[in-house]
C-alpha cells in the first residue's frame, strides 16, 4: 500500500498541498483494515511525503515531496541524523528486515530505540523482525582503530571488542524481548567477518540501503590512564547515502547489489560470532 500511495505522489497523481483520501476510503480500496492503513501513512510521513498523519483529518501531500523523492539528489546526512528515522519507517511495516554491516551496531541500537518505544506504547506492533549483523571477529588485528605508533599495543583492541559485545548483546536482549512483551516473531543473528569494513551498510525491507564510509582520523584519547594517539572512525558521523528501489535505475541497481554483497559474505567467509570472546 505504501509503495503504490508513493507511485502516485511521484507520478504526480497526488501532488503536494494535496489531501489524501480518508483512512475509510483507503481501507476500502486496497481491502485492508484500519491499522495496516495508518502503517502505510506513516511510512510515508516517515519520508517527509505526507503531513498531519496522526491528526482527525485527512494526510496532506507534503509541499516539499518531490524533493524528497529525488533519489540521485537526496543530499547525504550524518549517520546520527538520518539512521532512527529510517529504521522507525522500517518498522511500520509488517515484516521487518533488517541487514547491517558496521563496526560495533552502536549506531544501530540507538536508532531501534524509537521503534521499540512505539512497540511497547501500543502504537505500532509489526508481526515479524528479522536482523542480521556482520562485525568483525575479534580475533583478528584491526585495520582501526589502532595505535598511531606501537602497534603490539592491545589496550584499543580489548576496548573495541568489548563495545561490540555490549553493543551486541543489547540490541540482541532488546529485540528477542519482544517475543515475551509483544507476542513478535523475532529472530536476530550475528556473523563475524574475517576483515575490518571501510565502510558501513544497512538494508531495509528488502526495498532500502543506507551506505557511509568510515573516514579515518588521527586522534588522542587517554585509555588506561594514557593518552594514546590513535587512527580510528567515529561511525556516528559517518554521511549515509540513501538508495531506494524505484526511485530511478542507479538506486534500484545500488539496493539489489547490495543485497547481493551482504548475503555472500553472509553465506561464505563470515563466521559464528560469539560476544564473550
Amino acid at each position: 500500500m505504501a509503495d503504490e500511495l508513493r507511485s502516485r505522489i511521484r507520478s504526480g497523481v497526488l501532488r503536494p498541498g494535496q489531501r489524501m483520501p480518508t483512512q475509510a476510503k483507503l481501507a476500502d480500496e486496497f481491502g485492508v483494515e484500519r491499522g495496516a492503513v495508518r502503517q502505510a501513512l506513516r511510512i510515508l510521513q516517515s519520508e517527509n511525503l505526507l503531513t498531519n498523519v496522526s491528526k482527525g483529518s485527512p494526510a496532506t501531500v507534503a509541499h516539499h515531496a518531490g524533493e524528497a523523492l529525488a533519489g540521485p539528489e537526496t543530499p547525504p546526512q550524518p549517520t546520527m541524523v538520518a539512521l532512527a528515522p529510517r529504521i522507525s519507517a522500517a518498522f511500520a511495516a509488517p515484516h521487518v528486515e533488517i541487514d547491517a554491516l558496521c563496526l560495533t551496531s552502536v549506531s544501530l541500537n540507538l536508532a531501534v530505540g524509537g521503534p521499540l518505544r512505539e512497540i511497547h506504547a501500543g502504537r505500532i506492533k509489526p508481526a515479524r523482525v528479522d536482523v542480521r549483523v556482520l562485525l568483525p571477529s575479534g580475533r583478528i588485528d584491526l585495520a582501526f582503530p589502532t595505535p598511531v605508533e606501537g602497534r603490539d599495543d592491545d589496550r584499543l583492541h580489548r576496548r573495541w571488542l568489548a563495545q561490540r559485545n555490549a553493543q551486541g548483546r543489547v540490541l540482541r536482549h532488546n529485540l528477542l524481548a519482544l517475543r515475551g512483551t509483544h507476542g513478535i516473531d523475532v529472530h536476530v543473528s550475528f556473523r563475524a567477518l574475517p576483515f575490518t569494513p571501510p565502510v558501513k551498510l544497512y538494508l531495509l525491507n528488502g526495498s532500502e540501503a543506507l551506505f557511509a564510509y568510515y573516514t579515518l582520523t588521527r586522534r588522542g584519547e587517554e585509555i588506561d590512564h594514557e593518552y594514546l594517539e590513535m587512527y580510528d572512525a567515529q561511525g556516528t558521523r559517518s554521511m549515509l547515502f540513501p538508495f531506494a528501489q524505484g526511485v530511478g535505475l542507479r538506486d534500484t541497481t545500488f539496493v539489489e547489489q547490495s543485497h547481493l554483497w551482504f548475503n555472500a559474505l553472509w553465506e561464505t567467509i563470515s563466521s559464528d560470532l560469539e560476544f564473550e570472546t
